[in-house]
């Protein structure tokens, strides 16, 4: 090897004072050896970075790991403070009966839960426009203290000793009034309401008014109060004006409970309610107010406290399957289904039988909105009752889906109504369950629902509707297809004995 060979494929490192002559191998060991240092040294210079990075984070946020800590004592904190139960710190869910309405239920129609005449209870006191009811009150609350000659003081005893009870009964605390305002409103409003249920029932004469008294014989004033005290936000408690009504009566005079006038008080509105008042006498639940009580006289005679339920293998079987209450009027006639009225006095009391509906008769006026409204909002907040209105309210919604489907119900003496025309009461009907939860499983209809499907998806049903619809619908029908009968008859008659004729002479 030359020495410039030499000197191409030799490298001289010095080292202090040596000269090393390295080999190409070992140049190779040591390129390699130089990038894995280099590797090595920017992973380490990455690190660095990093961890540089962080430090000037924590400079410009030094608290971010305290900041961290406050929040998480912060959140226990607050669930601290929350109660482990819903009536801990507040009144018992056992006792709450007279609720506020959901915002979605009041966004849909406000008018219809807020009173327009008279305030009962702590929810809408104190209102400027339902002032001039307040004065009525206080007048009304003199002549019962001038009619029973008893002090002031023994009202407010009473009502002093059911203050406590009666806050418990509403959803919220009543923190806006304190225990005399309190006190107060309730004497002045079950006063007010006794004093309506005995002047309506009992005669106005008869309870010492005059036929120009502002408040029973003004026109439009009582039906507008009617509906005031069916509405869910504008209760009071039933067992104070149980306690106010033993006081001011006279017990030699009325066998009648609070319950049983309220009830035929409310007959107008709601007719049918003055015959549910043996139920009360047999010793039924009367009620946790104005609004309990009526809702309970309409339930169903046979379903009070059961449902018809549609068993669990059928729904099972078709839980694919889109669940109708029911078809309309017009699409269940095509099916061959048949709409009677039924007697009863309780219009929830529908049945169907061999391909017959029969619904009792419902009276539509200007309260019946705010009235289903309001019982439909209380079995959405009262957890220990039924949904017997809202069923009710969804069947009826199916039923109807257009003005001729009101004008056959009227028809049939099932829908009485004192509104415009058959589109405003089908328009009232269908708007009714907008924003109200329901499970067509869980209602008492059911049953009733499931047998109408069913007889509805049978297609020799809607064969023989039609069939009687085209062909038997009048005298001269029947007539004619008799006459065809007989002609078609005649005609193969003649044909036979033609054959016959034919062929006897062969034989």
């Amino acid at each position: 090897m030359t020495i410039p060979e030499l000197k191409v494929r030799t490298r001289k490192l010095s080292v202090g004072g040596f000269v090393l002559v390295a080999s190409p191998r070992r140049r190779k060991v040591a390129a390699q050896s130089r990038r894995e240092q280099a590797g090595s040294s920017r992973s380490v210079q990455e690190d660095e970075n990093e961890r540089g990075l962080e430090d000037k984070q924590k400079e410009a946020n030094p608290n971010s790991q305290n900041t961290a800590q406050d929040w998480i004592i912060t959140i226990k904190e607050r669930l601290d403070q929350v109660p482990a139960s819903a009536s801990e710190g507040g009144q018992s869910s056992l006792h709450r009966s007279i609720f506020r309405v959901p915002r979605n239920l009041r966004e849909m129609d406000q008018k219809a839960y807020v009173p327009q005449i008279v305030s009962i209870g702590p929810y809408h006191h104190g209102k400027a426009r339902l002032q001039e009811m307040e004065k009525q009150k206080w007048r009304l609350l003199r002549h019962v203290l001038e009619r029973t000659s008893h002090p002031v003081e023994l009202y407010l005893e009473a009502m002093v000793g059911l203050e406590e009870k009666a806050r418990q009964c509403y959803s919220k605390p009543i923190d806006n009034m304190d225990s005399r305002e309190f006190v107060e409103m309730m004497l002045l409003d079950a006063c007010f309401i006794l004093e309506l249920l005995n002047a309506s029932v009992k005669g106005i004469i008869h309870c010492g008014y005059s036929w120009g008294d502002p408040v029973f014989t003004s026109r439009g004033v009582v039906p507008c109060i009617q509906r005031d005290l069916l509405m869910l936000e504008n209760q009071l408690p039933l067992f104070v004006l149980d306690r106010l009504f033993a006081l001011t009566c006279d017990p030699n005079e009325t066998t009648e409970s609070v319950s049983q006038l309220a009830l035929e008080f409310f007959d107008s509105v709601i007719p049918g309610c003055r015959n549910q008042q043996h139920e009360l006498k047999n010793g039924n639940d009367p009620g946790l107010h104005l609004l309990h009580v009526v809702r309970q006289c309409l339930l169903p005679s046979s379903s009070k406290h059961s449902f018809q339920r549609i068993p669990s293998s059928i729904r099972q079987r078709n839980k694919h399957k889109p669940q109708l209450m029911t078809h309309c009027v017009t699409m269940l006639r095509d099916a061959g289904v048949k709409f009677r009225k039924n007697e009863s006095t309780k219009f929830m009391d529908i049945k169907f039988k061999k391909g017959i509906l029969y619904i009792p008769p419902l009276v539509i006026h200007d309260s019946t909105k705010s009235i289903f409204l309001n019982l439909m909002a209380f079995e959405q907040c009262y957890p220990h009752c039924s949904n017997h209105v809202t069923s009710y309210v969804n069947f009826m919604d199916g039923l109807v889906n257009s003005p001729q489907d009101v004008g056959y119900l009227r028809y049939r003496g099932i829908i009485d109504h004192g509104l415009g025309n058959e589109e405003e009461v089908a328009d009232l009907l269908n708007r009714l369950c907008r924003e109200v939860a329901f499970d067509i499983n869980d209602c008492y209809l059911s049953g009733v629902s499931f047998d109408l499907n069913r007889y509805f998806e049978h297609k020799w049903h809607a064969w023989r509707a039609s069939l009687k619809h085209d062909y038997f619908n009048s005298p001269w029908a029947i007539i004619s297809l008799l006459a065809a009968i007989f002609l078609i008859g005649l005609t193969l008659t003649q044909t036979v004995y033609g054959i016959l004729a034919y062929y006897a002479p062969l034989f």
